[in-house]
Protein backbone atom coordinates (compact mmCIF):
# COMPACT_ATOMS: atom_id res chain seq x y z
CA UNK A 1 0.00 0.00 0.00
CA UNK A 2 1.31 3.70 -0.61
CA UNK A 3 2.77 4.97 2.48
CA UNK A 4 0.88 7.26 4.75
CA UNK A 5 -2.35 5.87 4.49
CA UNK A 6 -4.76 5.83 7.65
CA UNK A 7 -8.48 4.57 8.12
CA UNK A 8 -10.32 6.07 10.18
CA UNK A 9 -13.96 6.50 11.31
CA UNK A 10 -16.09 8.94 9.22
CA UNK A 11 -17.11 10.56 12.41
CA UNK A 12 -13.42 12.09 12.76
CA UNK A 13 -13.20 12.95 9.34
CA UNK A 14 -16.76 15.13 8.27
CA UNK A 15 -15.57 16.41 5.78
CA UNK A 16 -15.04 13.41 3.19
CA UNK A 17 -18.93 13.46 3.16
CA UNK A 18 -19.31 15.45 0.05
CA UNK A 19 -16.21 13.35 -2.00
CA UNK A 20 -18.04 10.24 -0.76
CA UNK A 21 -21.56 11.33 -1.85
CA UNK A 22 -20.46 12.25 -5.20
CA UNK A 23 -18.73 8.55 -5.34
CA UNK A 24 -21.60 6.74 -4.69
CA UNK A 25 -24.05 8.84 -6.84
CA UNK A 26 -21.57 7.92 -9.53
CA UNK A 27 -20.97 4.41 -8.91
CA UNK A 28 -24.16 3.34 -7.35
CA UNK A 29 -26.60 5.51 -10.01
CA UNK A 30 -29.67 3.55 -9.55
CA UNK A 31 -30.13 3.91 -6.26
CA UNK A 32 -28.25 7.03 -5.29
CA UNK A 33 -28.75 9.04 -8.53
CA UNK A 34 -31.45 11.12 -10.07
CA UNK A 35 -33.97 8.80 -10.68
CA UNK A 36 -32.57 6.24 -7.56
CA UNK A 37 -34.76 6.48 -4.22
CA UNK A 38 -31.33 6.75 -2.17
CA UNK A 39 -29.78 9.79 -0.43
CA UNK A 40 -26.21 8.89 -0.39
CA UNK A 41 -25.66 12.44 2.04
CA UNK A 42 -28.36 10.86 4.56
CA UNK A 43 -27.07 7.43 4.67
CA UNK A 44 -23.15 8.77 5.15
CA UNK A 45 -24.52 10.93 7.94
CA UNK A 46 -26.33 7.80 9.14
CA UNK A 47 -22.87 6.06 9.42
CA UNK A 48 -21.03 8.42 11.83
CA UNK A 49 -20.75 6.16 14.50
CA UNK A 50 -17.89 4.71 16.39
CA UNK A 51 -19.64 1.84 18.79
CA UNK A 52 -22.78 0.92 16.55
CA UNK A 53 -24.12 0.17 13.44
CA UNK A 54 -23.46 1.90 11.07
CA UNK A 55 -20.11 2.55 10.71
CA UNK A 56 -18.45 3.93 7.78
CA UNK A 57 -14.40 4.11 7.57
CA UNK A 58 -12.57 6.08 5.26
CA UNK A 59 -9.06 6.00 3.83
CA UNK A 60 -7.06 8.87 3.87
CA UNK A 61 -3.72 9.67 2.11
CA UNK A 62 -1.55 12.59 2.20
CA UNK A 63 -3.23 16.13 2.63
CA UNK A 64 -6.10 13.62 3.93
CA UNK A 65 -7.26 13.26 0.39
CA UNK A 66 -9.92 10.18 0.37
CA UNK A 67 -8.87 7.43 -1.34
CA UNK A 68 -11.87 4.77 0.08
CA UNK A 69 -14.56 3.80 1.89
CA UNK A 70 -16.23 0.94 3.29
CA UNK A 71 -19.08 0.32 5.85
CA UNK A 72 -20.23 -2.08 8.30
CA UNK A 73 -24.05 -1.98 8.33
CA UNK A 74 -26.84 -4.28 9.81
CA UNK A 75 -28.04 -5.27 5.96
CA UNK A 76 -27.42 -4.78 2.34
CA UNK A 77 -28.23 -6.61 -0.96
CA UNK A 78 -28.60 -10.53 0.09
CA UNK A 79 -29.60 -10.02 4.15
CA UNK A 80 -32.89 -11.50 3.22
CA UNK A 81 -31.35 -14.21 3.55
CA UNK A 82 -28.09 -14.04 5.30
CA UNK A 83 -28.27 -12.39 8.81
CA UNK A 84 -25.54 -9.43 9.30
CA UNK A 85 -23.50 -7.50 9.91
CA UNK A 86 -22.41 -6.59 6.20
CA UNK A 87 -19.26 -4.80 4.86
CA UNK A 88 -20.82 -2.58 2.61
CA UNK A 89 -20.17 0.79 0.54
CA UNK A 90 -16.91 -0.59 -0.54
CA UNK A 91 -15.36 1.96 -3.27
CA UNK A 92 -11.54 2.73 -3.90
CA UNK A 93 -11.04 5.64 -5.90
CA UNK A 94 -9.68 4.93 -9.62
CA UNK A 95 -6.15 6.27 -8.56
CA UNK A 96 -5.54 4.56 -5.76
CA UNK A 97 -6.70 0.70 -7.07
CA UNK A 98 -4.80 -2.30 -6.55
CA UNK A 99 -2.17 0.01 -4.47
CA UNK A 100 -3.34 -1.68 -1.27
CA UNK A 101 -6.07 0.77 -0.36
CA UNK A 102 -9.00 -1.75 -0.28
CA UNK A 103 -7.44 -4.56 1.14
CA UNK A 104 -6.42 -2.16 4.35
CA UNK A 105 -10.24 -0.98 4.17
CA UNK A 106 -11.20 -4.75 4.37
CA UNK A 107 -8.61 -5.10 7.32
CA UNK A 108 -10.20 -2.41 9.16
CA UNK A 109 -13.75 -3.10 8.91
CA UNK A 110 -13.19 -6.77 9.74
CA UNK A 111 -11.19 -5.31 13.26
CA UNK A 112 -14.19 -3.33 13.82
CA UNK A 113 -16.83 -6.15 13.10
CA UNK A 114 -14.39 -8.18 15.62
CA UNK A 115 -14.47 -4.92 18.20
CA UNK A 116 -18.07 -4.96 18.37
CA UNK A 117 -18.24 -8.84 19.01
CA UNK A 118 -19.56 -10.07 15.96
CA UNK A 119 -18.64 -13.81 15.01
CA UNK A 120 -18.87 -12.82 11.25
CA UNK A 121 -19.50 -10.49 8.24
CA UNK A 122 -21.16 -10.85 4.99
CA UNK A 123 -20.82 -8.78 2.07
CA UNK A 124 -22.01 -9.04 -1.83
CA UNK A 125 -20.32 -8.17 -4.46
CA UNK A 126 -20.91 -7.94 -8.35
CA UNK A 127 -16.74 -8.59 -9.40
CA UNK A 128 -13.34 -8.32 -7.47
CA UNK A 129 -14.18 -11.29 -5.38
CA UNK A 130 -10.91 -12.61 -5.63
CA UNK A 131 -9.35 -10.42 -2.41
CA UNK A 132 -12.21 -11.57 -0.57
CA UNK A 133 -11.37 -15.44 -1.50
CA UNK A 134 -7.47 -14.32 -0.42
CA UNK A 135 -8.64 -13.03 2.67
CA UNK A 136 -10.50 -16.43 3.97
CA UNK A 137 -13.89 -14.74 2.97
CA UNK A 138 -16.11 -18.00 0.97
CA UNK A 139 -18.72 -17.65 -1.20
CA UNK A 140 -22.04 -18.71 0.41
CA UNK A 141 -24.82 -17.31 -2.13
CA UNK A 142 -26.39 -14.88 -4.62
CA UNK A 143 -28.77 -12.19 -4.58
CA UNK A 144 -30.03 -9.44 -6.90
CA UNK A 145 -29.19 -6.29 -6.67
CA UNK A 146 -30.50 -3.38 -8.77
CA UNK A 147 -27.25 -3.70 -11.18
CA UNK A 148 -28.01 -7.63 -11.13
CA UNK A 149 -26.41 -11.15 -10.05
CA UNK A 150 -23.86 -10.46 -6.91
CA UNK A 151 -22.68 -13.55 -4.66
CA UNK A 152 -22.62 -13.59 -1.35
CA UNK A 153 -19.80 -13.78 0.37
CA UNK A 154 -19.22 -14.39 4.38
CA UNK A 155 -16.05 -14.30 6.35
CA UNK A 156 -15.73 -15.72 9.86
CA UNK A 157 -14.26 -13.96 12.25
CA UNK A 158 -12.50 -16.30 15.04
CA UNK A 159 -13.54 -17.31 18.61
CA UNK A 160 -14.57 -15.23 21.23
CA UNK A 161 -17.25 -13.38 19.26
CA UNK A 162 -20.94 -13.61 19.34
CA UNK A 163 -22.97 -14.99 16.67
CA UNK A 164 -23.66 -12.67 14.12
Amino acid sequence: MSGGVRIVHLADTPGASATLARWFEDEWAPWYGPEGPGDAARDLALCRHRDELPICLVALGAGDQVMGTVALKSESVGADQHPGPWLAAFLVDNEHRRRGVGTALVEAIEAEARRLGFAAVHTSVENGGTMFERRGWRAVGTAQSLRGGVVVYRRDLGEGASPA
